[in-house]
Parts: C-alpha cells; structure tokens; sequence
C-alpha cells in the first residue's frame, strides 16, 4: 500500500447541510494541483426537491466571471437523487473552481460538495 493521503488535498466547497434554496460553492484555488476532482454527496430529499449541479471555473474570485464548465470527465446527473455520491473531473486551465447546486422545484436536499486537489505540485500535502 502506498500513502495517498500526503498527495493529495481536499477542500469544501459547499458545506454538508439540508440546502432549500440554489447554492453556490466557495472558489477553490486550483493552482497547485495537476488534477481536480469535485464530488457532491447527497442524502435525503424532501417534498419532490429537484436539485441539479453543475462546476464552473474562472481566472479571478469575482462571481461575475465564473462560467460554466463545458468539458468534464464524467457528467453530472439530469437531477440529482437522494443517497448518491457523484464525481466528475476537471478540465480546464483556470485557477478557481466552484461547485453549484441549483434548485430547480420542491422542498429540499441533503447535500455537500468536496473539491479534491490531486497530482500536487508540493508535497506533501498539508
């Protein structure tokens, strides 16, 4: 076995919590990973919520310059379901990256985003 733990990094993007309304995650600063991976975790649903995620990416912080992300490893589901956990990749050469999870009808989901910084260029990681 080998220690995966000290390559890689892993930040919050969108904290654990029973989301009622659209969400957009924290910007990830992605610079010093050769590789990202963003996973949302869901859990329970209430009253028929509809929730759908989606990554974006900018050059700058400004919420007015995240744009979409067109070109993933993996795609996210038309809707999300309860109890899942899903991961797309990155890719893309911008330096921040966010996670949105917009509500799109009903009451409410269980749910969390988790960026994962990989290939890093120092490590270990801290």
């Amino acid at each position: 076995m080998r220690d995966h733990a000290s390559n890689i990094a892993l930040a919050s993007a969108i904290a654990p919590a029973v989301q009622t309304a659209t969400v957009t995650g924290a910007a990830i600063d992605v610079q010093e990973a050769n590789g990202v991976t963003v996973i949302v975790h869901t859990g329970a649903i209430a009253g028929s919520g509809d929730f759908t995620a989606k990554l974006q990416e900018s050059a700058t912080t400004a919420d007015e310059d995240f744009t979409d992300v067109e070109h993933l490893i993996g795609s996210f589901p038309d809707s999300l379901e309860a109890s899942a956990t899903i991961k797309v990749g990155y890719v893309g050469y911008k330096r921040y990256v966010r996670a949105v999870l917009t509500k799109n009808s009903g009451t409410s989901i269980a749910a969390s985003a988790l960026v994962e910084l990989s290939a890093l260029r120092a490590r270990p990681a801290v």
